[in-house]
């Protein structure tokens, strides 16, 4: 190494540990001038790659970036860097923070060096390598485009070090590279470090979720392969305390029927098994306490009656309580823990149960440590945000060791957390899945509440790559021998799911790339259009439509011989039994279309229902988890391809959106209310008061009314077929059902080639089609030149605001639609741009500050509307509405009002104000920069009243 790698042997001699082969393989690379994809699991030591970039950008006198996906994780980096290589050396670049920024490593978000490269800034001068950190993010539909712009648009000589958590097609991935930056070496390692062991608790009890035996039969359904002599299974005394809590039957034919009884699943010589997941699951009642494994009768559950399931105050379905299950841990050893949980609310209401039961994790001496630091880095902020903020829950569970973790939470608070618990002076944590992405906070033992979240529209279960980034938290290199994690049982969860998701390797990763209208007048600027439509087909997008295509293409061929084969099998010497099986296909295809034609039917009759609800109407809804009583505060028409979705306060006084979802039959009300004028839906107490009201008004459901049945007007068109069918002279044939076998098969594939046909002609070169449909439409709009060839004035206010919505800015601008407002009006309406409400509270009607803003709002509606228009003609991706809920709040904060008084009356988290406000501060720095001089100045002033109190003194997010 000294010898060929020299300054590979300089970077080990400083490290504490040996580098592992993965690390010096993928090293080696990067010193030889290669760039390199690493892809690895969680905790494995990925960032050492990037470190010795870094180190070897000081070394040769040139620069290197390191990127990465959020600003957190950008302010963590930069403060590990500047303790190894001193402040004067490392410098910062996000959107809230410029320090030393020409320093010779960098580290930013991903989207600051993106707009770098477009702006050509002078900082890119000797650029040796950049690091991009947590680069799977490119699948990220909302941001992911820019990792592909970067290394698309990075100039030929800069080396590119990606590290990745492991995907399944990383070698896909890596080819790619090879393709756009040259010389790639892809190095994956699958090998975790510190070992994790898969669980599951049942009550208060803690069961192995695998087993291994010798004799595993290959037929079984619920064994896992696994090397060597052993197989793994599920542990059948989980199956039997499952079993007991829920009440035999079901358990009994579903696992005992194809295991002969419980005592088969014992583990017999090892004592226990890791899965799939990088080691997922370990038998072993010493393990739990880490004293190594089990003799080979022990029961594979430990604690309180593993047969019993319930604990007295136990969660819903027979669980543990979350104080119960932090006390089981930290018995064990087990702490420090996650526990994920996702739902804010869930977060904070388990600090609160944990304060209740008067628990305390560290020493009363550490708390008071805690609190003075937490008392310390709050001094920015005015005492009287304190109690909005959720301040006193948060520092008494700090002092106890145990805090939140998630978006609503102030920055600041979620910073202190992830420095406590590094620093093992926090011991449990309850955090929503955020927190797995990305930040560097290991735990001994990661605890799953549920498998099922909330994705914004359903609940759905989460995916195997979910649960590995989730439990890849769990284990601490250099310092815990293994990692652990923990699924609750709930009732109704099958531990054979749970061990699925426990195996299941296979993640790949997908593009998300599309062009944007931000993104076109930049290429065309800097390369001219028809350079930048080549630039494009070179995105991964492309690369992985163009190797699909491949595919299909061969696919498609094969199937045409095969349909020749089918056709000869088919011929009959009475007639023509193409015709004869073209009549039985209408046949079938006609009553296939009645039926949907039934269900359209019903479908748009409940569409209608659901338009004609008015303001006060009752309805019951049948199904999902709102089912009940709902009373209409909002009516909603639709329009646009989009069904109407009236807003309703339910009987247990939430707001949502009533969809064809919620109501797949139509809707008739069940009577009538009074809503008061002045209600305001997102007013917490206010939908209280009106639920309350709904529950008197209509304490039973009046009798259902009668449905007449439709007459189906297919049915006399099949009757035509049939008898066509029985006059056919191939209907008399003695061989006829073994050739309409045949012919069956011939139109299932014939079905099948065409639709993959369709999917080459759609997927060969679509990213360029976008681009030159967008640029169609920036021509047609003035923000293109010389038939897209040049960019206009307009264009140049357009690449530079990089908003999701950056076409409704650019023209709101160009039509001088913000021009006559002051400040804190601008930065209200600035926010219906970056404000995504929740979905059952999009569309309500938002309260506006003035007239001037709801003028502005409604110039803004109506050019959108033209947009949208022009969009759907040209089909394009359609751009989002703008939404005003967030107006008022952020009218009164620039105004200069109390926090409290801001979010009072709305159902806003202090965290998610916060990181709204920077969003705004954000697009109102791009109108300094875009806008005309008058406008520009308001925008700076409208950036200056917004950024104070809370906003100015967190300096993360």
């Amino acid at each position: 190494m000294i010898a060929t790698w020299p300054r590979l042997a300089e970077f080990a001699a400083r490290l504490e540990f040996p580098l592992d082969d993965f690390q010096t393989e993928a090293c080696r690379a990067v010193e030889e001038g290669r760039g390199v994809l690493v892809a690895a699991p969680t905790g494995a030591g990925k960032t050492i790659v990037g470190e010795f970039a870094v180190h070897l950008a000081l070394a040769t006198g040139r620069k290197a970036f390191y990127t990465t996906p959020i600003k957190a994780l950008s302010n963590q980096k930069y403060t590990d860097l500047v303790r190894v290589h001193g402040a004067d050396k490392v410098g910062l670049l996000t959107g809230d923070a410029s320090i030393n920024g020409e320093a010779p490593i960098v580290v930013m978000t991903t989207e600051v060096l993106r707009n770098m490269m477009y702006a050509g800034s002078t900082t890119l001068r000797g650029l040796g390598w950049v690091v991009m950190d947590e680069v799977h993010y490119l699948a990220d539909r909302f941001r992911g485009a820019v990792w592909e712009e970067v290394i698309i648009h990075l100039p030929p000589d800069v080396s590119v070090v990606s590290l990745s958590a492991t995907v399944s097609n990383a070698e896909e991935f890596g080819a790619w590279l090879g393709e756009v930056r040259g010389d790639t070496e892809v190095i994956v390692s699958e090998h975790r470090p510190v070992p994790l062991w898969q669980h599951m608790m049942v009550g208060q009890t803690l069961f192995d979720l695998f087993v291994e035996e010798r004799d595993a039969r290959e037929d079984d359904e619920h064994f896992v392969a696994a090397p060597g002599r052993y197989s793994v299974a599920v542990n059948p005394d989980l199956v039997h305390a499952i079993r007991g809590s829920e009440g035999r039957g079901a358990w009994d034919s579903h696992w005992v029927s194809s295991r002969g009884g419980r005592d088969k699943g014992r583990p017999r010589g090892k004592g226990g098994a890791r899965g799939g997941s990088g080691g997922a699951g370990r038998g072993g009642r010493d393990d739990w306490s880490g004293r190594g494994r089990r003799g080979n009768d022990a029961p594979s559950g430990r604690g309180g009656d593993a047969g019993r399931g319930f604990s007295r105050g136990g969660r819903p379905g027979g669980g543990a309580t979350r104080a119960e299950v932090i006390e089981r841990l930290e018995r064990e050893g087990l702490l420090p823990a996650i526990t994920f949980i996702f739902s804010r609310a869930g977060c904070d209401g388990a600090v609160g149960q944990l304060l209740s039961s008067g628990m305390r994790l560290i020493p009363e001496s550490e708390g008071e440590a805690n609190r003075r630091l937490v008392e310390e880095r709050i001094q920015g902020l005015a005492e009287e945000d304190l109690t909005v903020l959720g301040y006193w829950d948060f520092v008494d569970g700090i002092s106890r060791g145990f805090a939140a973790h998630h978006a609503g939470m102030l920055p600041t608070f979620r910073e202190i957390v992830e420095e406590l618990f590094t620093a093992g002076r926090v011991r449990a944590v309850f955090a929503t899945e955020t927190l797995a992405l990305g930040i560097n906070m290991p735990a001994r033992t990661v605890v799953l509440e549920k498998l099922v979240k909330f994705n914004g529209e359903n609940h759905v279960d989460i995916s195997p790559a979910e649960y590995t980034q989730l439990t890849g938290r769990a284990g601490r290199r250099g310092i815990d021998i293994e990692g652990h994690a923990v699924v609750l049982w709930n009732r109704g969860l099958d531990p054979a799911g749970v061990a699925g998701l426990a195996s299941t390797r296979t993640y790949p990763l997908r593009s998300s790339f599309r062009p944007t209208y931000n993104m076109a007048v930049n290429l065309v600027r800097q390369f001219g259009r028809e350079s930048a439509r080549k630039i494009l087909e070179t995105s991964f997008a492309q690369f992985q439509a163009d190797r699909a295509v491949v595919g299909f293409v061969r696919t498609v061929r094969r199937n045409e011989e095969a349909l020749a084969g089918y056709a000869e099998q088919m011929t009959c010497h009475l007639g023509d039994f193409t015709e004869y099986a073209a009549i039985r296909n209408e046949i079938r295809d006609v009553e296939k279309e009645g039926a949907k034609a039934r269900s359209a039917s019903m479908r748009t009759a409940a569409a209608i229902s659901l338009e004609e609800l008015k303001i006060g109407d009752i309805v019951r809804i049948p199904a999902g988890r709102h089912s009940g009583l709902a009373v209409v505060v909002m009516p909603n028409r639709g329009g646009r391809g989009e069904s109407a979705s009236p807003a309703v306060v339910t009987e247990d006084h939430q707001l949502r959106r009533l969809t064809l979802h919620d109501a797949p039959t139509p809707l008739e009300p069940l009577g009538s209310m009074r809503v008061p004028k002045q209600f305001n839906a997102r007013n917490p107490k206010a939908r209280r008061d009106l639920a309350a009201t709904l529950r008197a008004t209509m304490p039973h459901d009046p009798p259902p009314r009668r449905r007449q049945a439709d007459v189906d007007p297919t049915d006399d068109r099949v009757d035509v077929l049939r008898r066509q069918l029985r006059a056919h002279p191939c209907h008399r044939c003695p061989d006829r059902e073994n050739h309409a076998r045949w012919a069956e098969r011939w139109w299932r594939l014939r079905r099948e080639t065409d639709g993959i046909q369709r999917k080459i002609d759609g997927r060969t070169n679509s990213v360029a089609k976008t681009f030159d449909r967008i640029c169609e439409l920036l021509v047609e709009m003035g923000y293109l030149g010389d038939g897209g060839q040049t960019i206009t004035a307009n264009g140049d206010r357009l690449r530079q605001l990089y908003t999701e919505k950056d076409l409704l800015a650019a023209e709101s601008l160009r039509e001088g639609v913000w021009r006559r407002l002051d400040p804190p009006s601008l930065a209200a309406v600035v926010s219906t741009l970056v404000h995504e409400p929740r979905r059952e509270e999009g569309g309500l009607t938002p309260r506006w500050p003035n007239d001037d803003v709801r003028e502005a709002y409604d110039r803004m509606i109506r050019i959108w509307s033209d947009l949208e228009d022009a969009e759907g003609a040209l089909a394009l991706p359609r751009t989002g509405m703008p939404d005003g809920g967030l107006a008022w709040a952020m009218h009164r904060w620039a105004s200069g009002q109390r926090l409290e008084d801001v979010l009072r009356g709305t159902d806003l988290a202090a965290g998610d104000f916060v990181r709204r406000c920077k969003q705004v501060i954000d697009l109102l720095g791009q109108l300094t920069d875009a806008a005309e001089p008058d406008l520009a100045t308001t925008a700076r002033r409208a950036s200056d009243s917004v950024l104070r109190g809370v906003v100015a003194a967190d300096r993360l997010d």
